[in-house]
Parts: C-alpha cells; structure tokens; sequence
C-alpha cells in the first residue's frame, strides 16, 4: 500500500469556478430555442475533462437553420457576453458544427448525423443540466 494523495478530479483546475460558462452555455442554449432548434441537451462535463466546462448539444433541420444559430450564437456571445469564438469546424458541410469557445463547446447537428454520433452515451458520465434551472423550456422535448 503506497502514500498516494488523492486522484485530482478535473474540477479543481478551475480556480475561478464555471459560473461564466455556465452563463455562455444558457446563451447560446437560448439562441438554440430561439431559432426553433430542438432537442437541446446541456451537458455538465468538468468531471471527465479539464478541456471543457459544458457542452450544447442541439438540433436543426436545415443546414439555413443550423448556419442561422451558429452566426447567431457567435453574435451573442461575443457582442452581448464578451466571449469570442476560438474555432469551428463543420460549418461549410453544415451537418455538424462545432464551435468552440474554450471552456464552452456548442454542438450543432442536422438530426441524421446526431443520431449517428449519438455524442449523448458518449459522454454518458456528464451531468445533464436540467433546462429548467436556466429558466428555459424546450417545447420538443414535450412528448418525452
């Protein structure tokens, strides 16, 4: 038996919390709702990464819809939050979109492709935010 300290969970290197990327994940989870996305998931992921804070995972069903939101999040975060993008990926192909705002990684998927990657039982370990602690309410998710 060895003197080991305890494992380090990816939580503790965030000095400063993950309050604010909270607040960006509600914003761009907001805009999600906002231009009719759907199937919005939230996911809590600082305890299997030290990369990311949360994930936005939602749903569009065009690839103008799916270009509409990621401009529009991209527009919010950085004028109204003060937060800029630092990648994406996908938008030219529009089936995934991925942008990337360092402790924030919004998911934008064509309803296809996020059956596919179903990123959901990927990262099956992450919290899932409840919307309505935000105060917000996806009108999809209804009938579930």
């Amino acid at each position: 038996m060895t003197d080991q300290p305890p494992a380090e969970s990816p939580k503790s290197h965030r000095p400063l919390g993950t309050e604010g990327s909270l607040k960006l994940a509600t914003a761009a989870a907001k805009v999600i709702l906002d231009n009719r996305g759907s199937d919005l998931l939230i996911l809590d992921v600082c305890e299997q990464t030290a990369l990311f804070d949360y994930f936005v995972i939602g749903t569009g069903t065009s690839r103008r819809q799916l270009h509409a939101i990621s401009e529009e999040i991209d527009d919010v975060l950085e004028k109204q939050m003060g937060d800029r993008r630092m990648g994406r990926e996908g938008y030219d192909a529009s089936h995934w979109i991925v942008l990337d705002y360092g402790n924030l990684v919004v998911h934008l998927f064509d309803e296809e492709t996020r059956s596919y990657y179903d990123l959901e039982s990927l990262w099956a370990d992450a919290r899932k935010v409840p919307l309505t602690d935000l105060g917000l309410h996806d009108s999809s998710q209804d009938a579930e």
